[in-house]
């Protein structure tokens, strides 16, 4: 019962439950800016049943890097929407990394698995001499005597 009521961290930081004046003041800037932001593409509010725009804590963030980048690190709007966009691709890529990773972990225990089942394990594979990975088949000679 008490798991429904249950939230995460990134969903309460993903909640866009601001308007626009609190947000604005969070992120230490004037409602307009955030409108312009909002039209360049920067940020991305959410919308209240009435079009008023509604912030997430994530977004206020966002405003604030958007903030430093501006005024700290001398960055144009432009400049700052590819960073915003390459962030967030290496997020989402370092993402599908860790899915990858998960994956061949998994098909790494499948394959020891069959291999378990096999009657003379994996003797069929021998390293060679070199560094290298390459391995060679080898085949046991039959006996001549049967």
């Amino acid at each position: 019962m008490a798991d429904q009521y249950f939230i995460s961290i990134e969903q309460v930081s993903d909640a866009k439950v601001l308007v626009i004046s609190v947000a604005a003041r969070l992120a230490g800037m004037h409602p307009q800016t955030l409108r312009q932001y909002d039209r360049l593409g920067l940020v991305q509010p959410g919308r209240a049943s009435g079009g008023g725009r509604r912030y997430s804590a994530r977004d206020v963030e966002l405003l604030r890097e958007i903030q430093r980048l501006s005024q700290e690190d001398g960055v144009n709007l432009a400049g700052i929407k590819r960073v915003i966009g390459l962030e967030q691709l290496v997020t989402q890529l370092q993402q599908r990394v860790l899915e990858l990773e998960s994956e061949v972990i998994a098909a790494h225990r499948r394959i020891a698995e069959l291999e378990s089942t096999l009657p003379y394990g994996r003797r069929d594979l021998v390293r060679t001499q070199d560094t290298t990975t390459a391995l060679v088949v080898w085949k046991p000679r039959r006996s001549t005597d049967s």
